[in-house]
């Protein structure tokens, strides 16, 4: 199959130099044989999967989009404050900036010094998980999901998501939450480094219709240029209701699956879940004319 035929994307994907479980390699191999035109990689704080998916893309015939997922924080005052918020950033023009790259570096040292806390308070209820155990499976970029498999592994939770509920998760016995900084401020460094920021899967905001809107519009005048309208986890009528949103507050619209392979075994690339993500390129035209915009302004 040619992979321009149909003009299908896919511009939220992890590899497992983040926390999904394809090489950046076997990712562009599998966006070529569902026929993608265009695929993102958008790991958690880190270009690693990126750089390395370059070469198989070009060879694919694939058109690889340079991306990165980071966690930020509301940072409004209210009983919303603090929650997390997920930001795609996009280069699609090129890569980022030196002074990103050094600001991300900063992230993952911060990232590491939550991981340490947690293994931490893991041990202290009795649970044997350490933090180079964590390492082996996630490198630098280490998380939850990587803690989660452990748990287990050691036979503490039956599944990913018990141990997420019992351990992991905001609210759980033993979650430590990251020191994010505010979406605002995440948004800022983005768009100085010549990025596109998107929020990403806009449901779990987990806020009513108003003080949604309310939010969006603040980040949006903060510098926000995009949002996620089609995701795996939003089903028709969501996906209308984030694409009108989108169109009143001048929000570029994007879309992805949030693949990640085994870890998410019923979210497939480029399709969501059972068909329910279907992202055209013009998405991707899109952020490419808001970064150009912004560039020659």
């Amino acid at each position: 199959m040619n992979p321009g035929e149909n003009g299908r994307i896919d511009l939220h994907a992890h590899t497992n130099e983040s926390d999904g479980t394809l090489t950046p390699e076997e990712l562009v191999q599998l966006a070529r044989e569902k026929g993608l035109r265009a695929l993102a990689i958008t790991d958690h704080d880190t270009f690693r999967g990126y750089e390395a998916a370059r070469g198989p893309a070009q060879q694919a015939g694939v058109e690889l989009v340079c991306g990165i997922e980071l966690n930020t924080k509301m940072g409004l005052e209210g009983p919303h404050q603090g929650r997390s918020v997920h930001l795609l950033a996009y280069f699609p023009n090129g890569g980022p900036s030196e002074s990103f790259a050094g600001w991300l570096e900063h992230e993952r040292a911060e990232r590491r010094d939550r991981n340490d806390r947690l293994a931490t308070k893991l041990q202290k209820q009795g649970i044997p998980i350490t933090l180079e155990e964590v390492e082996a499976r996630g490198r630098s970029l280490a998380g939850r999901p990587h803690f989660a498999r452990l748990l287990v592994e050691k036979g503490y939770a039956r599944n990913v998501e018990e141990a997420f509920g019992k351990y992991l998760g905001e609210g759980a016995s033993c979650f430590v939450a990251r020191q994010s900084k505010t979406a605002e401020e995440v948004i800022g460094v983005v768009r100085s480094a010549g990025g596109v920021p998107v929020i990403a899967h806009p449901i779990r905001l987990d806020l009513p219709r108003e003080p949604e809107r309310e939010l969006l519009l603040a980040y949006r005048e903060a510098g926000l240029v995009g949002l996620e309208i089609i995701h795996s986890e939003q089903g028709p009528e969501l996906q209308a209701h984030y694409r009108q949103l989108a169109e009143e507050l001048d929000l570029v619209p994007s879309g992805g699956s949030d693949f990640h392979g085994a870890v998410k075994p019923n979210v497939q690339l480029g399709s969501g879940i059972e068909g329910n993500v279907r992202v055209p390129y013009s998405f991707l035209e899109g952020l490419r004319q808001a970064n150009a915009d912004r560039v020659s302004s």
